[in-house]
């Protein structure tokens, strides 16, 4: 399941059911620890770590800035490539366009790189619809499809099970997909990757057809750029006479130039390497290109809105789309590390996923209205961005559009805006501040009756406000309010002068 499956719950109904779950809890904090100090380490060692970081947000500023020039120009590389380019307005074209394409070379199955936008749109489930298997060939997104399960982490879907759960699925699941586990496995991690190999190995042979993401498309050449550690990408881009690429239009970069510094940053805040250890690119087809025989005959690209175009509208909510799915902010959040991934609701968790998928998806819903929520607003996220994504400011911004009433029904490009829900005594309470602030005379008055009254305070806020003082001490109301001191111990005076 890719997504929000129907009555899904608000972030803290679901997060408090994974918060009960110590099994889960214990896998993804040992999980989130090693990779964060893996990565701290990784990223130490390069004096200019920070100028790199800038260069980042720069170039991806510059290229939403630019993006109708670049999409053309992308456009125009690949075609000249030999591969043909589509365009998708949203999910459901995105999928018809996929199907189409794979119902054309009569094949019935393909085999999948690892891609977050496939996954947005739900593609697994709208080829099974139209008798087409597709199979993951990444470990983790392996393990997801076999268990039946949903994938809670950009670079590790599958952070949320052990190794004993991982062999118990691999015993039950594999001869149902294929090649079966062989007998008497183990959980030693050795034997898992075995067991997957010799699985996949005869998916990768017979497989006529692959679909992939890609992490990067250069607008300059028409290159598309994945990268992986384990090999399995590299195999699904190579042996299938046809590849069908579906890539958000935000993962453009104008050179190659600029390619250079993502696959620097990338790599060190992903997995904590130097460098990937595949780093496939590709330009249209074999037949396309002089002098070279990989590849596939038949290329087609689909490039995908589904929201992107009403995000970059949003002055502040844009620097979401320079995002390069490299999970650090995951690993640093203390919400995901209790909550772990499913409680978002969407293949995009933590505090990423808490600003892109209410942007690309609208606020209509419970959990995506819960979402801008779901942070502490530490900032740790935003520290270790490599693009400098403020996702504290995009938190902010997003919970104002919740209250106020924000998008929540897309039609292609037609936005309708729906009140909020929920939120009618937050919005009083604010109108009413807005107006005490307004008028000093007032907002004296009544700091003078709460100091006079406050013997008589509750401890604890009533109706909704109890489950945020549940937890926490409401502040004591001093005995005078501040004007009043001051007036009394200095005489009005402003001794600063």
């Amino acid at each position: 399941m890719s997504g929000t499956y129907l009555g899904m719950p608000a972030f803290p109904e679901a997060a408090r059911e994974a918060v009960g779950n110590t099994t889960l809890r214990g896998n993804l904090r040992h999980a989130t620890h090693t990779i964060r100090d893996k990565r701290a380490r990784a990223v130490a060692e390069l004096d200019d770590w920070a100028e790199l970081r800038e260069a980042g947000k720069r170039v991806k500023d510059h290229t939403l800035r630019h993006l109708d020039r670049y999409l053309v120009q992308v456009e125009e590389a690949v075609t000249a490539a030999g591969g043909t380019v589509h365009w998708a307005a949203d999910a459901d074209e995105a999928n018809e366009i996929v199907a189409r394409l794979v119902e054309e070379t009569g094949e019935s199955e393909v085999v999948k790189v690892k891609s977050m936008a496939t996954q947005e749109i739900g593609l697994n489930e709208a080829l099974e619809a139209r008798g087409i298997h597709a199979y993951e060939t990444d470990l983790a997104e392996l393990i997801v499809q076999l268990g039946k399960d949903r994938p809670s982490h950009i670079l590790v879907p599958a952070i949320h099970r052990n190794r004993g759960e991982i062999r118990d699925i691999f015993r039950s699941e594999m001869s149902e997909w294929g090649r079966p586990a062989p007998e008497g496995l183990t959980d030693t991690p050795a034997e898992l990757a075995e067991a997957a190999r010799l699985h996949l190995r005869e998916k990768f042979l017979r497989a006529k057809v692959g679909i992939s993401g890609a992490n990067f498309m250069v607008a300059e050449t028409g290159t598309l750029v994945v990268v992986e550690s384990e090999g399995n990408g590299r195999m699904c881009l190579t042996l299938p006479e046809t590849l069908i690429s579906v890539v958000g239009i935000e993962k453009i970069v104008p050179t190659w130039r600029d390619l250079e510094v993502f696959l620097q940053t990338l790599p060190r805040s992903s997995t904590a390497e130097r460098m990937n250890p595949y780093t496939s690119m590709w330009t249209g087809t074999r037949d396309g290109r002089a002098g070279e025989g990989d590849g596939p005959r038949a290329f087609h690209l689909v490039l995908l809105d589904n929201g992107r175009t009403d995000t970059l509208a949003d002055e502040v909510g844009r620097q979401a789309l320079r995002c390069i799915r490299c999970s650090a902010c995951l690993n640093v959040c203390p919400v995901y590390e209790r909550a772990g991934g499913h409680a978002y609701g969407s293949v995009y968790p933590g505090p990423i996923g808490a600003i892109l998928s209410p942007q690309l998806r609208g606020t209509g819903s419970e959990i995506d209205a819960s979402l801008p929520y779901a942070s502490s607003l530490c900032g740790a996220c935003y520290e270790v961005c490599p693009v400098a994504i403020d996702i504290p400011e995009v938190l902010v911004h997003l919970r104002e559009r919740v209250v106020q009433g924000g998008p929540a029904v897309r039609g292609g490009n037609r936005v309708v805006l729906k009140p909020a829900k929920g939120h009618a005594a937050e919005r009083a309470a604010m109108r009413a501040a807005r107006w005490a602030f307004t008028r000093p005379g007032a907002l004296r008055t009544g700091q003078r009756l709460a100091s006079r009254s406050r013997r008589l305070h509750p401890r604890t806020l009533p109706g909704p406000g109890r489950a945020w003082s549940g937890t926490r001490d409401l502040p004591p109301v001093p005995p005078e309010p501040f004007r009043d001191w001051w007036q009394r111990t200095h005489g009005g005076r402003d001794e600063a002068k």
